[in-house]
């Protein structure tokens, strides 16, 4: 099982006095020291967190590089010329404090198709970020998505068997379509334990429980143990 360390709010806390620290470029070096994958970070149209120079000294890091986005010229632009390694397209609202819910790929085709064919093009792979429901799943297969993402929030709000059946199906049925599963949002050291026995899943990402504890423990140390709990 593979983790993606996203920083978003190492940035977060950055802006809160926009003097320079804590820098997420270094305590991505931290993450990938402690055992992390690769680095993810989500730029935002308000630019809330995460930066246009954040991603673009994160690309330059010896790893892999997941850029969280909307699918809008602006954000389809920036990524064709930073080129990260991954797109995960993502639904945005201002006034959401964090992502609330999968991208609802079925009533969007017509949007994002166009915005993954480019991507595809540039030799970026595409991930959609969406809930554990069938026909998401069946319509990024349709989009010629390269990966899924499945959103965990609704098991991390409140874990039981019938939210991890319906991550568990949910990944069954891609990997049978052909689709590669990652899955994140909300995960901690306590609810990921049975997230990492669901077979087919490739990677979690996992941001904010890890921040959280680097604050007592430092980011290398955080990461590590997390690498410990999924294995």
């Amino acid at each position: 099982m593979r983790l993606g360390v996203n920083v978003d709010h190492i940035a977060t806390l950055r802006q809160a006095r926009l003097e320079g620290l804590p820098d997420p470029i270094a305590l991505a070096e931290e993450a990938l020291a402690g055992g992390a994958d690769g680095i993810v970070c989500h730029l935002r149209e308000d630019r809330r967190h995460i930066q246009d120079s954040d991603v673009v000294n994160l690309r330059k890091l010896k790893t892999r590089l997941d850029l969280e986005m909307a699918a809008t010229s602006e954000m389809l632009k920036f990524a064709l010329k930073v080129k990260p390694d991954m797109v995960t397209l993502v639904p945005e609202k201002r006034a959401e404090l964090t992502t609330e819910g999968g991208l609802d790929v079925v009533k969007q085709t017509k949007k994002l198709k166009p915005v993954i064919e480019k991507l595809q093009k540039a030799g970026i792979l595409v991930s959609l970020f969406i809930e554990p429901e069938p026909r998401q799943v069946e319509e990024s297969a349709v989009l010629t998505a390269d990966f899924i993402e499945l959103h965990t929030g609704a098991y991390a709000r409140k874990p039981n068997k019938t939210e991890l059946t319906r991550l568990s199906m949910a990944t069954e049925k891609a990997k049978w379509i052909g689709l590669r599963v990652n899955a994140g949002h909300g995960l901690d050291y306590q609810n990921v334990h049975n997230i990492v026995q669901i077979y087919g899943l490739e990677e979690l990402n996992i941001g904010f429980s890890i921040i959280a504890r680097s604050v007592v423990v430092g980011m290398k140390q955080a990461v590590s143990e997390m690498r410990r709990a999924i294995g």
